[in-house]
């Protein structure tokens, strides 16, 4: 690509490599890739108290895919440790030399301009609009929403990963941003094993929720809906809590009657792509979305996937599977119980799902339209880049 490498500081995600959000597996694969066609990429990770007592017994990774990773301070309470950790990521990087600062999220973008004031090109990618997820206070709110005006006055690209989100700072801000969703690898379909052993589950026996225990997720619909659906299947809740201990709690009592409902927690490698491979219908009952990646790894080892109506689910599985309106329980177990009834039409949902996800959501792509914009702010004397 390039004869001297650019050299690009990522700064936002928790850690790398991790799948602990949607951001962190994105970041996870983006930068390893960016770097495979050239780049010097380094990103800048959270040290929480885990990390900390890991430093202990032995050094930190330096290194993951061809990626430098540096660990920052971080003040490891409940509403810090992000704000921390991405002021301090952004003072190290803005004084270094970096071609290209790349955001993720709003929140870390309250001081963008400080690499802007020292002549490097600044890109922010919105996850989603976080400032609207009730986990959230006041405070936390307001220091988002900042973010996010700093990001429009700042930044000289924004990337964002849905046209709903797009829609929305063109008509608030007047600001154009970049359409690029976020990607996948192929998957490798795994039969039931693991999960046999750890959750007594089976091929096309279970419901699958995954993706974090929080209340935008909407999760409480699918249980509701589940509690009075007529199956002899499954409802298997994967995922942990975000700063959400009271609304987890809240599901376990929904869920307590009944033994039909597993919560199996945190689950990652050979047990996670059991589930997904396995599971009889993916369901993703959520308000609010950025591009959702555990739909698209849904869609990816051929799940048959129901979700609620927003257009950032919509929008992905163009079709090849079930919506129903959004906050209505009644509605999603009318559309669980006639995909439970009806196996042939789950069937043919999961073929259409796995046929989409492949034909346009590969990291190559995404890669490729992330260097054409970096490429484009390196070697142009432009200020900002406007396009739909």
């Amino acid at each position: 690509m390039q004869k001297t490498p650019k050299r690009i500081a990522m700064i936002g995600h928790k850690f790398i490599p991790s799948r602990d959000g949607g951001v962190e597996v994105v970041v996870s694969n983006l930068a390893p890739h960016l770097t495979e066609i050239g780049y010097d990429v380094t990103c800048y990770n959270r040290t929480n108290k885990e990390f900390k007592k890991m430093r202990k017994s032995a050094p930190l990774p330096r290194e993951h895919r061809g990626v430098h990773l540096v660990w920052t301070p971080t003040v490891d309470r409940r509403g810090l440790a992000a704000m921390s950790s991405s002021i301090i990521a952004t003072v190290m990087a803005s004084f270094r030399r970096f071609d290209l600062v790349h955001f993720h999220t709003e929140g870390p973008c309250v001081i963008c301009w400080l690499p802007r004031l020292l002549g490097k090109k600044v890109v922010v990618t919105i996850h989603g609009l976080d400032h609207q997820r009730q986990k959230w206070g006041k405070f936390a709110s307001a220091y988002i929403m900042l973010g996010e005006k700093m990001a429009v006055r700042y930044a000289h690209s924004i990337i964002v990963l849905s046209k709903g989100v797009q829609a929305y700072f063109r008509e608030k801000y007047g600001r154009d941003t970049v359409l690029i969703p976020n990607g996948i690898d192929p998957a490798e379909i795994r039969p039931a094993s693991e999960i046999t052993k750890l959750f007594g589950l089976s091929s096309r026996d279970y419901i699958l929720f995954l993706g974090r225990l929080v209340p935008e997720k909407g999760i409480h619909y699918l249980i509701e809906a589940y509690q009075k659906l007529s199956t002899d299947k499954k409802l298997v809740i994967v995922g942990r809590t975000s700063d959400t201990d009271d609304y987890v709690k809240s599901l376990q009592e929904m869920a307590e009657d009944n033994p039909s409902i597993i919560f199996a927690g945190f689950q990652q490698g050979l047990v996670l792509e059991e589930l997904y491979s396995n599971a009889y219908l993916y369901v993703l009952p959520s308000d609010l979305e950025g591009m959702p990646l555990t739909l698209l790894e849904a869609m990816n080892y051929g799940c048959c996937c129901v979700t609620s109506d927003i257009g950032e689910c919509a929008d992905v599985m163009n079709g090849c599977g079930i919506t129903f309106p959004r906050g209505s329980a009644e509605a999603l177990r009318e559309a669980l119980q006639d995909l439970c009834d009806h196996p042939e039409k789950a069937e043919a949902l999961r073929i259409a799902s796995r046929k989409t996800v492949s034909s346009k959501y590969t990291w190559q792509e995404i890669t490729a339209k992330t260097h054409e914009l970096y490429r484009t702010l390196l070697e142009c004397r432009i200020e900002t880049v406007k396009t739909d």
